[in-house]
């Protein structure tokens, strides 16, 4: 069962807690949480994430030029919560990822290296272009003294990667990191409407029909298949970009309960 958070502000934010891993053991609750993007939180909002499930690290995954633009959401204002930025993106000027518009303002060249399924070739960009911000996202969620939300513009396709990266590191199967994953596409209607009253997002929207919004879960599992024949799987990824097995283990650590299933 998706453990959907009931927030005023946002459309697509969920607790991963409860999943079950392979060696027997569950993610645990109020570890990371993943969620679109924060700006519309309400104090109801803020209260919920901070004060009763002890949130504390803020991932946020978007550009430079849709933080600059958004600006600063009401967390920023909690001095208890720790704010980190990692783009997944090559900074590409103006361009969002609401409509995955400043990804695909490099189609060519990505697909080029990754043919196949297109939003599959653009996740594999993210390991490709900023594998840096990749494991410091992990490090981030590792190292937070709370619960840590990770989050981008929808909160389906940057947080995606990132989180599907992070479970896979706890030992869920990846049928149940591959259905995390497209859970989001049980709220795109919401997410899309959020995305469509901002100024910085409306446009990229219209160009891309919304059927094209929806996660799926064959982009996730040609994902991990890719991640595979490129790379070994994504544990030598991590470890080629600096995140190894101690590494690895911290994480785990920290997302998974002490209960066995």
């Amino acid at each position: 069962m998706t453990s959907w958070l009931d927030l005023e502000g946002a459309a697509n934010a969920r607790d991963v807690g409860g999943l079950p891993t392979t060696d027997g053991n569950r993610t645990a609750p109020r570890r990371l949480l993943r969620s679109d993007n924060l700006q519309g939180l309400t104090p109801k909002d803020v209260k919920l994430l901070v004060g009763d499930l002890g949130l504390s690290t803020v991932v946020d995954l978007r550009s430079s030029r849709e933080v600059e633009l958004e600006g600063p959401g009401p967390l920023r204002a909690v001095g208890s919560v720790r704010h980190v930025h990692l783009s997944m993106l090559p900074e590409v000027g103006d361009a969002t990822d609401a409509g995955a518009e400043a990804l695909f303002a490099r189609r060519e060249a990505t697909i080029a290296r990754f043919p196949g399924n297109t939003m599959t070739a653009l996740y594999l960009g993210y390991l490709a272009d900023r594998p840096e911000n990749v494991v410091a996202a992990l490090r981030s969620i590792r190292d937070s003294e709370g619960a840590a939300i990770v989050h981008c513009a929808a909160g389906k396709d940057r947080t995606g990667v990132v989180v599907a990266l992070a479970l896979s590191v706890a030992g869920v199967s990846r049928e149940d990191v591959i259905a995390d994953y497209a859970a989001s596409g049980e709220r795109i209607d919401g997410i899309l409407g959020r995305l469509r009253a901002s100024a910085t997002y409306a446009r990229d929207l219209d160009k891309r029909p919304s059927s094209d919004q929806k996660p799926r879960a064959e982009t996730m599992a040609s994902f991990f298949d890719q991640v595979d024949r490129l790379y070994g799987g994504v544990q030598p990824w991590l470890t080629e970009n600096g995140f190894g097995e101690a590494e690895s283990a911290a994480l785990r650590e920290k997302l998974l309960s002490q209960q066995r299933a």
